[in-house]
């Protein structure tokens, strides 16, 4: 057996888009993200795919409502853990304020928006903010494994 018919499978699988950040980029972006994951065997409706839906959703809007900066997009960047049924999602933006990853803010009650990283913290296994190449940030948040290869 040769060294390259000993190292093991590749276990991950990666997707990266740009986005414009509009409304329409991060409406796009939770479309792609679903499709991508179907095309890596996770079906559309199962939990998994609607988990993450939910979190490019939240984490997009949040790049296009408070990380926007005129003429610059947006990235997505799903990470696929094949043999857990793990993902990890990114978005990654160009503008420098950071969200507060120890406090959680508390919208009021009547409020029509503020609850954004409230459901990402309530979905993800966890989530947190890293610095990215060139300028600003980029937000992460990562499922619970699910155990399953193809993620249902």
């Amino acid at each position: 057996m040769t060294a390259l018919q000993s190292q093991p499978p590749v276990t991950a699988r990666v997707f990266v888009q740009r986005c414009s950040a509009t409304r329409l980029g991060a409406t796009l972006a939770r479309r792609l993200a679903v499709w991508k994951l179907h095309t890596w065997d996770v079906p559309y409706g199962t939990s998994l795919s609607d988990t993450v839906a939910l979190l490019v959703a939240e984490l997009a809007a949040n790049a296009v409502l408070h990380g926007r900066v005129p003429g610059r997009d947006f990235e997505l960047r799903l990470v696929y853990a094949y043999g857990t049924g793990a993902v990890r999602v990114e978005v990654s933006d160009t503008h420098e304020a950071r969200p507060d990853t120890t406090v959680m803010p508390q919208p009021d009650a009547e409020a029509d928006g503020g609850r954004g990283l409230l459901i990402v913290e309530a979905v993800a296994l966890r989530w947190g903010v890293n610095d990215r190449v060139g300028p600003g940030k980029t937000v992460w948040a990562e499922t619970e494994p699910t155990g399953v290869p193809d993620g249902r």
